[in-house]
């Protein structure tokens, strides 16, 4: 058995800390969607951001995050496995969401989504062409990378509570004081 360093164990209590943020429901979806992850990059590094949007839990064979394959994306509207160079996957299914030069990714409703062929073969394939390989042995590390101050709710009634109503007819107009005088001056 291995032994826990205490930069490890804090790191495991950040880690829980971050997901405990999230609603009762998400935090199971995050638990799950990451044990699943995990057993199937058991070697690589997890290397987490509590940011401002999202958390995310990337899966790199190093410590950098522009070697990570996937990542697990969250926030209070849900879940999703991103794949950092998405683009240049083959997606015969067209599973992958997303319009940029390079990040793709697919929405997690359960876990169990991960164990889909069609899945499996995305994994398989980001795999393949990642730039550096998996470890072919040992355990991967949890490393925390960054944790803004400053966040987006991560529970869904926040963000409805919090939301702004629709603004309709005079709401929509400024109020006078508030507009920028534009008379000129005598």
């Amino acid at each position: 058995m291995r032994k826990t360093s205490s930069a490890e164990a804090n790191a495991a209590k950040q880690l829980a800390a971050f997901i405990r943020k999230f609603d009762p429901t998400d935090q199971r979806l995050i638990r799950g969607v990451r044990r699943a992850v995990r057993q199937r990059f058991p070697t690589a590094n997890e290397l987490v951001w509590d940011n401002y949007n999202f958390f995310v839990i990337g899966y790199s064979p190093t410590d950098r995050p522009s070697d990570a394959i996937v990542s697990i994306a969250a926030r209070a509207n849900g879940v999703g496995l991103c794949f950092i160079h998405g683009a240049s996957l083959p997606d015969p299914d067209k599973l992958l969401l997303g319009a940029g030069s390079q990040t793709r990714f697919i929405r997690l409703d359960s876990p169990q989504v991960l164990d889909r062929p069609e899945v499996e073969r995305l994994v398989a394939a980001a795999i393949a062409q990642a730039r550096v390989r998996l470890p072919a042995a040992g355990r991967g590390k949890l490393i925390i990378r960054s944790i803004a101050l400053k966040q987006r709710p991560r529970r869904q009634s926040v963000v409805l509570r919090t939301a702004r109503p629709p603004r309709t007819g005079a709401a929509r107009r400024r109020r006078p004081e508030s507009r920028p005088a534009l008379r000129k001056k005598r």
